[in-house]
């Protein structure tokens, strides 16, 4: 079952910013979380219930450290429609 610690952070991005305008908002997540735990955890802990989700499995990128190999964490992203005249900017968790 999915749950509220699985949502690392709404993301902030210039195209995220312009989705919002929309009514979109673009949530990172680990990559356990699925769509139908993300609809459960907006609707117990932020009493939403969106219209849609879309979701984007993220690879972790292949980096250099101090010349040995690393890599960065995988995540999801999820493109969240909420309905009409409701944000989650003004709620905290």
């Amino acid at each position: 079952m999915a749950d509220i610690t699985d949502i690392k952070t709404i993301l902030y991005t210039e195209k995220s910013l312009n989705l919002q305008e929309q009514g979109v908002v673009v949530i990172q997540t680990s990559p356990k979380m699925t769509k139908t735990g993300l609809k459960a955890v907006l609707k117990e802990y932020f009493g939403v219930t969106p219209q849609s989700i879309n979701s984007l499995k993220m690879s972790g990128k292949v980096k250099r450290f101090r010349g040995r190999l690393g890599q960065r964490n995988d995540y999801k992203k999820f493109y969240v429609k909420l309905p009409e005249g409701v944000s989650l900017e003004n709620m905290e968790a």
